[in-house]
């Protein structure tokens, strides 16, 4: 049976250490002491321990199943829920107006790593919930709000996104669900969309889909496209329960993993739906959602790395295979644990060395998000508008690359379903592919978000990073295992923005053809960024009589693990950027 411990420890060092959360300016940041955010996130650990995590192998094994119907989850999967519910989690950042307890986001998303961790196909459930939430309540109407939220906010009614059909994914302007205008002001909604993740299940009164479909008679393509509230039940003015919509779960995707999600077929014959927001402006409307699926999908890319890492080093220190080359480290034994070899060792500082740069990164990006919501920071809008597509894309090919890299610690029996590693690889899968595939989340990075707002917001980032190596250039401590790696770094990733300048205007492939590269790059100067800075709060921790020095020296020998071997991947980006795509598009289609 797979293990589990939340890491509310170094949760605790990245809002306090690093981010010094309740010294920002930030409305509501002023709460978060240590006191407070130690209490919430102690607590957020025992549920996940304790609730979520027992059911996760169960959960995967059984499955759901679709029967009259009705999806039925797996067993335990509504008591927990109810749990969830009864504890408050899924109203953390809500805005109190519709009985959210109104905390900041950046203590919503810390406190959802454990859960995510736990048991990830569970938590899809109120996290999709979230997504609905806020794009209603960024776009809908007041009556919409009043009429919908309140019980969203509680997960009495959970939420769902549709998007894809069977013929389009990213390429939404294909999209065939149609949307008829009533003389009421509703419209009937008809259409089939798939992969619709919580789309159906027995664990909450109602389910508020969120649908993308075309009016009859507006723009085509993406142009055309409107977002619609479509309730499984229908809402009655007083907020009661009313008559069943014309909405039906066609069939259950039987998937590689998050076997305990239920991904549906939904059909829409000719069910009631309204307008979300502005006609033919409804992916406006659905970005709100996916933006913030995508900070959330970032996060899932890291919390299932984080459970593999755990499950890795207990079995790297309690299975006996060979002797250390230097000498025998169990001389009583009849040979060493693999926590001996070299070789286990780098593969554990991987993947340890990512984890807790992900949660820095991710914890930063949710920072922002505040920053740009609670003080109207449209610096802070735009950064986190360009580090989105990274902290998605990168993190959850890492994520998925190091959940690999757990399971083979293990050696044959990572590859044998009773240890469980290979759960956390299937369900890891996923976070590559929805939310936009990652290769989609490159483009977007290259082809949108660097030019955004005539580029202000990478060149602030590149700011950032030398005026933090600036500031910082007489600590000697810092300087040759953080700062110079950094500079070095930045600097590559300098010259690929500057090579996408140069010839991404005579020919945009050159450009696109090192758009992932691109994304890792960055994804690797983040994570540096994050490194540095970790380093320089631990040493003044250290400096400042610290009682837990392991926690903070091994702080520091983790950042230089990473600085010294995972931050020069850079330079091999940049001269793969360097050859453009001319070997990329050489080939016809036929000789593929």
């Amino acid at each position: 049976m797979p293990i589990y411990n939340a890491p509310t420890k170094d949760q605790q060092f990245v809002l306090h250490d690093l981010l010094k959360v309740s010294e920002q300016d930030i409305p509501g940041y002023e709460d978060l002491d240590r006191d407070f955010t130690g209490a919430v996130l102690e607590e957020s650990g025992k549920v996940a321990t304790a609730v979520l995590h027992p059911l996760n192998v169960a959960g995967d094994k059984e499955g759901c199943v679709l029967e009259n119907g009705v999806v039925r989850t797996p067993t335990g999967f509504k008591a927990a829920f109810e749990q969830m519910k009864e504890g408050g989690w899924t109203a953390m950042d809500c805005d109190p107006d519709y009985g959210g307890q109104g905390l900041p986001y950046v203590m919503n998303c810390a406190a959802q790593e454990p859960f995510v961790s736990a048991n990830m196909a569970f938590n899809m459930y109120q996290g999709l919930t979230h997504g609905a939430y806020s794009a209603i309540h960024a776009h809908g109407t007041d009556a919409q709000k009043q009429k919908f939220l309140p019980k969203m906010v509680s997960c009495e009614w959970t939420g769902t996104m549709n998007l894809t059909e069977p013929h389009c994914g990213t390429d939404l302007g294909l999209m065939r669900t149609k949307a008829a205008p009533q003389a009421d002001g509703s419209y009937k909604i008809s259409g089939q969309k798939i992969f619709i993740s919580a789309g159906d299940h027995d664990m909450a009164d109602n389910i508020i889909h969120l649908v993308l479909a075309k009016i009859e008679g507006g723009p085509e393509g993406i142009k055309g496209v409107s977002l619609f509230i479509v309730p499984k039940v229908m809402v009655n003015d007083d907020g009661s329960l009313g008559e069943g919509n014309a909405v039906s779960v066609g069939s259950l995707e039987e998937k590689m993993g998050i076997h305990g999600n239920s991904t549906c077929v939904m059909n829409y014959d000719g069910a009631t739906g309204y307008l979300l927001g502005t006609e033919h402006k409804g992916m406006r409307a659905m970005f709100t959602m996916m933006n913030e699926a995508r900070i959330g999908v970032g996060l899932q890319g890291y919390a299932q790395a984080e459970s593999a890492y755990q499950n890795a080093v207990a079995y790297a220190n309690d299975r006996l295979q060979g002797r250390a080359v230097t000498g025998a480290e169990n001389p009583d034994g009849p040979a060493d644990p693999l926590m001996v070899h070299p070789d286990i060792r780098r593969n554990l500082m991987d993947q340890k060395s990512f984890v807790e740069g992900a949660r820095a990164f991710t914890l930063w990006g949710s920072n922002l998000i505040d920053r740009a919501h609670r003080n109207g920071d449209k610096d802070a809008d735009g950064l986190i508008s360009l580090l989105t597509p990274v902290i998605k894309g990168f993190q959850t090919d890492k994520g998925f690359e190091y959940a690999i890299a757990a399971q083979q610690v293990y050696g044959g029996h990572g590859y044998i379903e009773e240890w469980g590693m290979s759960q956390y690889a299937r369900d890891a899968r996923i976070a590559m592919i929805y939310e936009g595939a990652n290769g989609v989340q490159a483009l977007d990075l290259v082809g949108r978000k660097l030019a955004q707002d005539g580029g202000k917001h990478v060149l602030a980032f590149f700011e950032m990073i030398k005026t933090f190596i600036k500031e910082n250039d007489g600590n000697e401590a810092l300087k040759a295992d953080f700062l110079d790696p950094l500079k070095a770094a930045s600097k590559d990733l300098q010259a690929a923005g500057m090579y996408f300048m140069q010839n991404g205007m005579k020919n945009p492939n050159h450009a696109l053809a090192g758009s992932y590269d691109f994304m890792h790059m960055l994804g690797h100067v983040c994570f540096g960024l994050m490194w540095a800075k970790m380093a320089k709060a631990a040493m003044e921790a250290l400096e400042g009589g610290a009682s837990d020095t392991a926690f903070y020296e091994t702080k520091i020998a983790t950042g230089r693990y990473y600085m010294a071997r995972q931050l020069p991947a850079t330079t091999m980006h940049l001269a793969r950027i360097n050859t453009g795509a001319d070997t990329v598009m050489a080939l016809d289609a036929a000789n593929f």
